[in-house]
C-alpha cells in the first residue's frame, strides 16, 4: 500500500506543469529587453541636454537643424537608390539561376547565398582597398598604364554613387534569394498555356512570370531599402571621408564630444518609424503571396534555353559575382599578405608582418577575440534556448496570452540597430543600471538583436512536428516542458543547430549597435575593425576580416558536415 501511495506522490511529481512560470519568466524577459530600451528613449527625446528638464526642443531641431535634415534626405536617397540598384541586378540573376538553362547555376546560387557571410563593413573596405582615389587597386593601375601623377584616378569609392554601389553588393542577396524562391514556386503550366497560346519567351515572361513574383521582386526591394537605411558601417567608412553623414553616422556623432544623448534619442525615433512602416508593407506584399499556386499542382519549372544568349548571360553571372564576392576577397586576402596594399602579390612581396602585428603585437586584438567569440557562443545558446520555448508556446497555442510572446520575440527586427544602441545605452548607463562598460549591455544588445531570427528559425521549425507527438506524450503523464526537451526537441536538432549557427555569424559581424555600447575592455572584432580603418591600417583589418570569415564558415562547414549535430539532415535539405 505505502508502495502505491508513494509511486502516485512520484507520478504527481512528474506532472507538474511548470508552463506557466516559464511562460511569466519569458514574458518579463522579453518585455525588458524590447521595451525597457524603448522607454528610456522616448523619454530622453523631451529631456533637454543642457538642463535636463522637459522640451520639444529636440524634435525641432529636427526641422530646423540643417545637418539633421541633410542626415536623413541623403540616408533616404541612398536607400531607394541601393533598393532600386538590387532589384535591379538580382532579378535577372535570380531568373537565370533559377528558370534557364545557364551552366553553374547552382554553384552561383550557392555563392550568391554564401555572400551572406560577408559583413557590409568588409566589403566596404575590401572597396576602398579596390577603389580608393589614392591607392586603390584600379586607379593604382591606371596611373602606372598611362603614365599619370597620383592626383588623377578612373574611380572614387568616397562618393554618393560609391556608397551606393558599395552596399548594394552586400545587400542583393536579399532579392535574389526572395526572387529565386519565387521563381521555383511559379507553376510551369500557366507559362505552357502561354506557350501554347503563341506567346514567345519574353512576352510569357513579361506576362506571365513578372507579375507572379511581383510580390517578391517589391518585398525584397523593401528589405534592401531597409538594410540600407539602418547600416551604419559602409556609410561610416565609405560617407565619412567623402565629407557627409547619414542619418545613422549623424546619430553615432551626437555621442561625440560634447555627447548630445536627448537629440540623438529625437533623430532616432523617426528612423525607427520608418522602419516599422517598411516592415508593415513588406509584409502586406508578401501576405498577397502573387506567386502561389491556387491549384495546388505547379509541375516542373519551366527551363528556358538560352542559346545564342548563353555566354551573355554567363559573363553577367560571372560580373555580379566577380563586384560582389570575387573581387572583395581577392582584395581582401591580398592585402593580409603583403606589406601596402598598392603592392603586387609576388613572392618577393609576400609577408606576414600583419599577422604578427594582429596577432602577437597589437594589444587589443586577444581581448576583442576572447569577447567576440564569447559573445558569439553564449548569444546563439541563449537566443536558441528563448527561441524553442517561445516558439513551442506560441505554435501550440499551450497557454493564453502565448502569442504575446511572439510579437515580442519579432518585435526587435523593428528596431534599427544604431536606434538600440541609443536605448541600450541610455537605459543601462545611468546610475540605477551601471552596465555599461561591460559585456553584460553587449549581451543584451546581441540577444535583442538576433532573438527575430531564431525565433523565426524556430517557428517554422515547429510547422514541420505534428502536435500528436507531443500529445502522446502528454496522455504518458510528462509536463508540456518535459515533453519539448525529450521529444521536439530531438525532432529539432537540425533546425536548433541551424539557428544557432545563424545567431552566432550574426552576432561576430554586429556593428551598428556595438559601436555605441563599447568601451576600451569590451571592444569586439568589428569596433576593432573600425577603429583601425580610422588609421588606415588596412593590413590589419583584413587579418581581422580573414579570421571572422573563416570562424563564420567553419561552424556553418562543422554544422553541416557532423552527423550528431544533424549534418546529414542540412545536406539533404541543400
Amino acid at each position: 500500500m505505502t508502495a502505491v501511495i508513494a509511486q502516485e506522490m512520484q507520478g504527481r511529481r512528474k506532472r507538474v506543469d511548470l508552463s506557466w512560470p516559464v511562460f511569466g519568466l519569458l514574458a518579463g524577459l522579453l518585455s525588458v529587453l524590447v521595451l525597457l530600451p524603448l522607454f528610456w528613449l522616448l523619454f530622453y527625446s523631451f529631456r533637454s541636454d543642457r538642463g535636463g528638464g522637459f522640451t520639444f526642443s529636440n524634435f525641432a531641431a529636427l526641422i530646423t537643424d540643417p545637418t539633421l535634415t541633410k542626415a536623413y534626405g541623403l540616408a533616404l536617397g541612398m536607400s531607394l537608390a541601393v533598393g532600386v540598384t538590387c532589384c535591379a541586378v538580382a532579378t535577372p540573376m535570380a531568373w537565370l539561376v533559377a528558370r534557364t538553362d545557364l551552366p553553374g547555376r547552382r554553384l552561383i546560387r550557392i555563392l550568391v547565398t554564401a555572400s551572406f557571410v560577408t559583413p557590409p563593413f568588409l566589403g566596404a573596405v575590401a572597396y576602398e582597398i579596390i577603389a580608393a582615389p589614392n591607392s586603390g587597386l584600379v586607379n593604382v593601375a591606371y596611373r602606372n598604364l598611362f603614365g599619370l601623377d597620383r592626383s588623377a584616378h578612373l574611380v572614387n569609392i568616397y562618393t554618393f554613387t560609391g556608397l551606393v554601389f558599395a552596399i548594394a553588393c552586400f545587400t542583393f542577396p536579399y532579392v535574389f534569394t526572395l526572387v529565386s524562391n519565387a521563381l521555383d514556386k511559379v507553376p510551369s503550366d500557366l507559362e505552357d498555356a502561354s506557350s501554347i497560346l503563341g506567346g514567345r519567351a519574353m512576352t510569357t515572361l513579361r506576362k506571365v512570370t513578372i507579375p507572379m513574383v511581383l510580390p517578391a521582386m517589391l518585398a525584397g526591394t523593401l528589405i534592401a531599402i531597409l538594410q540600407a537605411l539602418t547600416m551604419f558601417g559602409s556609410p561610416a567608412i565609405i560617407a565619412l571621408p567623402a565629407g557627409f553623414h547619414v542619418i545613422t553616422t549623424k546619430i553615432w556623432s551626437l555621442f561625440q564630444f560634447p555627447p548630445k544623448p536627448g537629440l540623438a534619442a529625437a533623430a532616432a525615433i523617426p528612423l525607427l518609424i520608418i522602419t516599422v512602416m517598411l516592415l508593415r508593407a513588406q509584409r502586406s506584399i508578401l501576405g498577397r503571396r502573387g506567386y502561389t499556386v491556387l491549384g495546388g499542382k505547379s509541375g516542373t519549372p519551366r527551363i528556358t534555353k538560352l542559346g545564342k544568349w548563353k555566354w551573355l548571360a554567363v559573363t553577367f553571372a560571372l560580373s555580379v559575382l566577380s563586384l560582389t564576392i570575387f573581387l572583395p576577397y581577392a582584395a581582401i586576402v591580398k592585402t593580409a599578405f603583403t606589406n601596402t596594399v598598392g603592392d603586387s602579390l609576388t613572392l618577393e612581396n609576400l609577408t606576414l608582418r600583419h599577422w604578427n602585428f594582429v596577432l602577437f603585437e597589437f594589444s587589443a586584438t586577444q581581448l576583442a577575440l576572447r569577447n567576440t567569440f564569447f559573445l558569439g557562443v553564449v548569444t546563439a545558446t541563449i537566443v536558441t534556448g528563448i527561441a524553442l520555448l517561445v516558439s513551442y508556446l506560441v505554435s501550440r497555442r499551450s497557454m493564453p496570452g502565448a502569442q504575446y510572446l511572439g510579437v515580442l520575440a519579432t518585435a526587435p527586427i523593428a528596431i534599427p540597430g544604431i536606434v538600440l544602441g541609443v536605448g541600450l545605452f541610455l537605459s543601462y548607463a545611468n546610475p540605477t543600471f551601471q552596465l555599461y562598460g561591460t559585456l553584460w549591455i553587449l549581451l543584451i544588445a546581441f540577444i535583442t538583436i538576433e532573438l527575430p531570427a531564431g525565433y523565426q528559425q524556430m517557428s517554422s521549425a515547429f510547422a514541420g512536428v505534428h502536435p500528436e507527438l507531443e500529445e502522446a506524450g502528454r496522455i504518458m503523464g510528462a509536463s508540456r516542458l518535459k515533453t519539448l526537451w525529450d521529444i521536439t526537441a530531438p525532432l529539432l536538432r537540425t533546425s536548433v543547430v541551424a539557428a544557432w549557427c545563424f545567431v552566432f555569424v550574426g552576432t561576430i559581424r554586429e556593428l551598428s549597435a556595438t559601436i555605441l555600447l563599447t568601451t576600451a575592455n569590451t571592444k569586439l572584432v568589428s569596433v576593432i575593425i573600425y577603429d583601425l580603418n580610422e588609421s588606415g591600417d588596412l593590413g590589419a583589418i583584413c587579418v581581422l576580416g580573414i579570421i571572422l570569415l573563416v570562424a563564420s564558415f567553419s561552424v556553418v562547414y562543422v554544422a553541416n558536415k557532423v552527423p550528431v549535430l544533424g549534418g546529414s539532415q542540412m545536406n539533404a535539405r541543400g
